[in-house]
């Protein structure tokens, strides 16, 4: 809109003015505009009394709601805090004021200030908060947290529903702000892994009730998921990335596979850093797909609609690439049970039986599933329709971009196992192993994670411990220090079954040795020794030398298995602490925590 001088009653200047700004402004800050301009006109009506137009900044009426708003993310791949900045950006754009922040960097004394809160929280492990939300969650379950009656808020958890404790930490945070007196704005939303469409429609919610707090308009529903992901390629639009090597870093003989795959990012102007990780969105395995549409008696050329959007693949398409067949959730069985007339599957389902259930669920498929609750009375179409659509996988980035330009490198374990009576294989990890082949393509895209970041000041020392495929963040590490030659010092762990067969990138190490770009490096292999020996065995024998390093200020982190690995290196830190340091078991905790709250002591757990 144009405003002509000619046709108005402004003057050339005026003019000019407001053709500059008026584009610019969205729909609410319009809204707010006219509401001033309304309270400005009333003003000057004889009678209206001695209205003051300062005084009525919306509409008629003095605002009683702030504008600031308080986003806090617990993150722990990088997830969460995607979704709270392009959230942040989402409301600034609806001229809010935004204020985002980790909530292991939020000063838990300041949220009796906070008016507008809004939690974006994953959970991690078996329902507990990630790293960067374990101190914010503690103070807000304990008996310091304050009354919060002037507080509204909203909260949107992720999680992935074959979990028994699915989005257990936002439905805590949910629960805990509403007994210390917080008032929903909208209520809490609980994502699964294809968390895009309800996560923009939670913000949708979320800005419908901050703006109709303040009399403002209510905004549209979300066109598409889009809103709320940022564009170009990315997580809903992922590049495909031609496969240039594809070698197996086991020698022969190993209980292993391990996979290293080199991948071209040329054209996507995809970019990112060391700690960050790669999302991949892989294919079924066909022989899979293939029972499992003989079992159903099912056309695989038969067309079915896989999207909101109307999207149409063939069956087969469908199976192999758009939904996960995989693994099965409590979730799922309770939809598809309407389409069996097996009473076995209402019995499993049933009140009381959540053991039992838990016990079915794990390490079976859907294969499993439809086989053992025959028959099935529902279409095609209708069953996959409750399927859940495939998840990415995220895997630590094994290379530095600075010194592969426009590729990526990732190291990926091949996953095999029995169970059942039938061969279960990873789906990615297998598709990488006996599919893939250079010239091939794979949907990708960058899952950047600021909790796995390299010191600013590369004279930092650093230890890293990553066993197997836990290298594969340091081999980056080191890639970038070598590049920009850092001079700090730096400590490797790394453990494997055998030193023969197993020692992951083992040239490159010894190369960093001689070059000095590595420190130290400590080894253990589990399988070559009478006694089993892994990195946290390696870590307790320099346990004198590590704290100095840590004292020195140096920053650790960890790549790995969290349930056992994690777990007892984190264990072994605390008793080395608690032992070099001459401090009591609490105190060494406290040691660590702090790390972790400066930043020094950081996690990439799986």
């Amino acid at each position: 809109m144009q405003l002509q001088v000619l046709n108005s009653p402004f003057n050339q200047e005026q003019a000019e003015l407001l053709n500059r700004i008026l584009p610019t402004l969205t729909e609410s800050q319009k809204v707010w505009l006219s509401g001033f301009l309304a309270a400005a006109q009333f003003a000057s009506v004889p009678g209206s009394g001695n209205v003051q137009v300062a005084d009525r900044p919306v509409g008629i009426t003095a605002p009683t709601v702030s504008k600031d708003v308080t986003i806090l993310f617990g993150s722990q791949t990088g997830n969460a805090q995607g979704l709270a900045k392009t959230a942040g950006k989402k409301l600034e754009g609806e001229g809010f004021q935004v204020t985002i922040q980790s909530m292991s960097d939020f000063k838990a004394n300041n949220l009796k200030k906070v008016q507008n809160l809004l939690i974006v929280a994953s959970t991690h492990g078996e329902g507990d908060p990630p790293d960067n939300a374990l101190s914010f969650h503690e103070f807000l379950h304990g008996k310091r947290a304050p009354k919060l009656e002037n507080l509204r808020y909203s909260v949107l958890a992720l999680g992935d529903s074959s979990y028994e404790f699915f989005c257990q930490t936002g439905k805590d945070f949910d629960t805990r702000l509403g007994e210390l007196g917080g008032t929903r704005l909208y209520p809490r939303f609980d994502c699964d892994l294809d968390y895009d469409e309800p996560a923009a429609e939670w913000l949708a919610g979320v800005l419908n009730g901050l703006n109709e707090a303040e009399g403002g308009s209510a905004v549209p529903e979300p066109e598409q998921a889009s809103q709320l992901v940022e564009s170009t390629y990315s997580r809903t639009n992922p590049f495909k990335a031609e496969v240039l090597e594809n070698i197996n870093l086991n020698g022969r003989g190993s209980n292993k596979e391990t996979r290293h795959l080199e991948l071209s990012l040329e054209g996507s102007g995809l970019t990112f850093e060391p700690g960050d990780s790669l999302g991949i969105y892989p294919a079924n395995d066909p022989e899979l797909v293939q029972l499992l549409l003989e079992e159903m008696n099912w056309d695989p050329e038969q067309q079915v609609i896989v999207s909101k959007k109307g999207e149409v693949l063939s069956l087969q398409d469908a199976l192999l690439s758009h939904f996960e067949i995989t693994t099965l959730t409590k979730p799922l069985l309770e939809k598809v049970a309407p389409l069996s007339a097996n009473e076995k599957l209402q019995d499993l389902l049933a009140a009381g039986n959540e053991e039992q259930l838990k016990q079915y669920l794990e390490g079976r498929d859907l294969l499993d599933l439809v086989r053992d609750f025959t028959p099935w009375i529902g279409a095609a179409q209708e069953f996959i329709s409750i399927l859940r659509k495939m998840p990415s996988r995220l895997y630590s980035i094994a290379s530095s971009l600075t010194a592969n330009p426009e590729e990526v490198h990732l190291t990926i374990g091949a996953v095999r196992y029995e169970a059942h009576g039938r061969e279960r294989k990873g789906v990615c990890s297998i598709l990488a192993s006996e599919r893939l082949q250079p010239g091939d393509t794979v949907p990708v895209y960058i899952q950047h994670n600021e909790n796995f970041k390299l010191p600013q000041n590369s004279v930092t020392p650093i230890i890293m411990v990553g066993p197997g495929t836990g290298a594969a963040p340091f081999r980056s590490f080191m890639q970038e220090r070598e590049e920009i030659g850092a001079e700090g010092k730096s400590w490797m762990f790394f453990g494997d079954q055998h030193f023969v067969t197993d020692f992951l990138y083992q040239t490159e190490w010894q190369k960093w040795l001689k070059t000095g770009a590595l420190t130290k490096m400590d080894v253990a292999f589990s399988r070559d020794t009478d006694e089993k020996v892994y990195v946290q065995h390696r870590m307790l024998e320099h346990s004198k030398e590590l704290f100095e390093w840590l004292q020195e200020g140096a920053h650790l982190y960890i790549c790995g298995d969290e349930k056992h690995m994690a777990h007892d290196v984190h264990t072994t830190l605390i008793e080395i602490i608690e032992k070099e340091g001459g401090m009591s078991r609490e105190k060494a905790g406290e040691y660590l925590a702090e790390m972790q709250q400066q930043k020094r002591y950081q996690r990439d757990v799986y």
